[in-house]
């Protein structure tokens, strides 16, 4: 039986960077290899590989997608420029981030671009540091010809951010109502139940596994209890867990919502979600990609009629996989820590900016001075 279209995507194929530049998209920094002087060996050629695995995971997948397409970009700008990207020139960096501020053309017969923004330029800087130190350069950020071109455009076109929508606890009881109770319906409704009441990210749902070391990709774990569920998982910051406990009604209860999935599609081992095949029946072996949640929110926020005011464009422009955490966020009515150990921030402020809606004058110091 076909499958449905929920496939995750896998990353293209890694090459060695010429001296050049290659402008090919990378998911893999260049090669590592003996030095030229040491005598190979199969034990030393297995370490080898082994020290290449873990250079690839030092980040996550989605990081070096984002950073091989900051190189290819900054390749083929530098082809039409006529000059090379090794090694690198700080006045030509400063110049390539002018470009991507102005948004003027590769060159005069071609039209101008749409400008970037100012974390987009400063995510493209990020992504060329990293991609000179895998070739042996090293790109001091803070030379004059870069930092004072980039603070020039942080200066002129800095704006606020740009923030999704937070799902409200209203929203998501609508959201998981227009779900059916076939088992395709029944793991999107853990999907979105388990992610508003963790606030994790859509990457942190879908690398869940079933119990530790499941699969070699495994972002996490979990564990079952009788008060609630327990989530151990390799987040952004590091290990952390997560309590989910047991909501007041079935209908609601994530932890419920979970065990009814795993039951019926009789799941004990490996991926905890995984694609169905097309009649909804059958649960399959290939974990969900992340992007799956991101279209699961925007479809159910349209079929609940959540903001329905706006037109559909802008409602699915308001919502995305970052609007559970902040409807945790907003929703809570806990002590601000307890959301910020559920969300994994380092800081109060970074859970602040994800509560949509909050007392902003909790504190009075105008009054605590005197006046």
């Amino acid at each position: 039986m076909p499958s449905e279209t929920e496939k995750s995507t896998s990353a293209p194929s890694a090459e060695h960077a010429t001296a050049r530049g290659d402008d090919r998209c990378h998911t893999e920094p260049p090669g590592i290899t003996l030095p030229s002087y040491v005598a190979g060996s199969g034990t030393l050629d297995r370490l080898v590989d082994t020290a290449r695995a873990y250079a690839r995971a030092a980040a996550s997948d989605n990081t070096l997608r984002a950073y091989a397409k900051d190189w290819a970009h900054f390749t083929r700008w530098c082809r039409m420029k006529g000059t090379e990207p090794l090694p690198p020139s700080p006045e030509m960096i400063g110049l390539y981030l002018a470009d991507l501020a102005s948004g003027s053309g590769p060159s005069s017969s071609q039209p101008a671009s749409r400008p970037l923004s100012v974390s987009t330029i400063d995510r493209r800087l990020s992504g060329l540091t990293w991609n000179y130190a895998q070739r042996g350069f090293s790109l001091d950020r803070k030379n004059r010809h870069i930092a004072t071109v980039l603070a020039g455009i942080k200066r002129k076109h800095a704006r606020p951010p740009v923030q999704k929508a937070a799902i409200l606890a209203e929203d998501i009881v609508a959201m998981v109502a227009t779900l059916p109770f076939d088992l395709r319906g029944l793991r999107d409704r853990a999907i979105l139940l388990l992610g508003y009441a963790g606030g994790l990210r859509r990457s942190e749902i879908v690398s869940l596994d079933v119990h530790k070391d499941d699969t070699p990709e495994s972002g996490g774990w979990i564990e079952i209890l009788d008060r609630g569920a327990l989530l151990t998982l390799n987040a952004k910051t590091g290990w952390r867990e997560v309590e989910i406990g047991r909501g007041s009604t079935d209908q609601t209860c994530p932890v419920h919502a979970l065990e009814q999935w795993l039951h019926f599609a009789k799941i004990d081992f490996g991926p905890v979600f995984v694609g169905t095949s097309r009649d909804g029946k059958r649960a399959l072996d290939a974990r969900l990609n992340d992007k799956h949640v991101a279209r699961l929110i925007k479809r159910t926020v349209l079929d609940a009629g959540i903001r329905a005011e706006l037109p559909e464009k802008e409602r699915l422009a308001l919502f995305s996989g970052h609007s559970l955490r902040a409807g945790l966020a907003s929703s809570a009515e806990v002590d601000e820590r307890y959301v910020q150990k559920q969300l994994g921030h380092a800081s109060a402020e970074m859970t602040r900016r994800y509560q949509r809606r909050r007392d902003r004058f909790r504190v009075n110091l105008t009054k605590a001075a005197g006046l």
